[in-house]
């Protein structure tokens, strides 16, 4: 009788250890899942090529590892991103670095904490059966723009730099109707446009397309995506800010060993509202890989010379009105 119930009594002791050790682990799986620091990123556009290595960094881990729960999100405006990342509706945001200096301009306290895309996307396209072989070619000539007052600029500049008029250069605002104006001949060329992306798509269409680059007259080559924040939350979360770059930087190095197998996260990932095109964004990648990074530089990094040279041409271009101290726009958070 005795041995009866020792051994229920040693069954309850063990089931009680057993709802105890499990009780336990669920407690260590809240504890470390309340460890991750959450952190929000809001893409300048839907998701595309030039994002695959955050969305390498979310699927493989990367982030979890740095101890960050990341939220990304897409903007309803392409002004959101740069508005959101200043009030701190979200902590960091993709954007473009003219449109930083021009916040920066209107005392919107946005800051650039690293460099996604180091080299200029932008560029003058046209057909080649236009006839345009220079910014000089634009006189008399019908130039596409996207509602916008730097693009208005960089034809100004790369006209007048190549000996042109621009008196002579009608501009017509198409908003984001880039691709179909050229491609229906209603504008000879288009600024505003991108090698990576409508140079790509009007190529696969069967139209023959070239560009005229920027930084070969006179437009100073840029850092075309920077990843921006807002000055509160850079003080109040740089650590967070830090880490998730370190992941980015990561993921980036994935996708540069293997890019078929990185893109094809990112195509796991597409938005609905906006499926992707598996061969334009292979096309796309090859044309931002190189642009993306340079030799012996960390990825990310930001020279002062580039935040200055951008900052003096938008205000000798009247694109700005008050000058813009570069050393405010931005910071390092990795060093050379």
């Amino acid at each position: 009788m005795k041995k009866i119930w020792f051994k229920r009594l040693l069954i309850v002791v063990m089931a009680i250890m057993l709802v105890g050790c499990s009780s336990k682990n669920e407690s260590t799986k809240e504890g470390n899942k309340k460890e991750l620091d959450d952190i929000s990123i809001m893409l300048d556009w839907y998701p595309n090529a030039v994002h695959t290595a955050i969305y390498v960094a979310k699927e493989k881990g990367y982030f979890e590892d740095e101890g960050l729960n990341v939220k990304i999100e897409m903007p309803a405006d392409t002004n959101d991103p740069l508005k959101l990342a200043a009030t701190g509706k979200v902590d960091l945001a993709i954007s473009y670095q003219s449109q930083l200096l021009l916040s920066r301009a209107e005392d919107i306290p946005v800051v650039s904490i690293a460099a996604l895309v180091r080299h200029s996307l932008d560029a003058i396209m046209y057909k080649k059966e236009s006839e345009i072989n220079s910014p000089k070619d634009l006189e008399g000539k019908n130039v596409g723009f996207p509602s916008s007052s730097i693009s208005e600029a960089v034809v100004s500049s790369m006209v007048k730099n190549d000996g042109g008029d621009m008196s002579k250069v009608k501009m017509t605002d198409v908003g984001w109707d880039l691709m179909p104006s050229l491609a229906t001949d209603n504008v000879d060329a288009l600024v505003g446009a991108y090698i990576n992306h409508e140079q790509v798509l009007l190529k696969k269409e069967g139209y023959n397309v070239d560009f005229l680059s920027l930084p070969d007259y006179g437009v100073p080559d840029n850092y075309e995506l920077v990843i921006v924040t807002g000055e509160k939350t850079l003080a109040k979360k740089k650590e967070s800010i830090e880490k998730f770059w370190r992941a980015v930087t990561k993921g980036q190095e994935t996708l540069k060993k293997d890019p078929a197998a990185g893109l094809q996260i990112l195509l796991d990932h597409e938005n609905e509202s906006f499926p992707l095109d598996k061969e334009v964004e292979e096309e796309s990648l090859q044309v931002l890989l190189p642009l993306m990074e340079d030799p012996n530089i960390p990825f990310g990094y930001q020279d002062e010379a580039v935040w200055q040279d951008v900052a003096d041409w938008l205000y000798d271009s009247k694109v700005i009105q008050e000058k813009v101290d570069p050393k405010e726009a931005f910071t390092n958070i990795v060093s050379k």
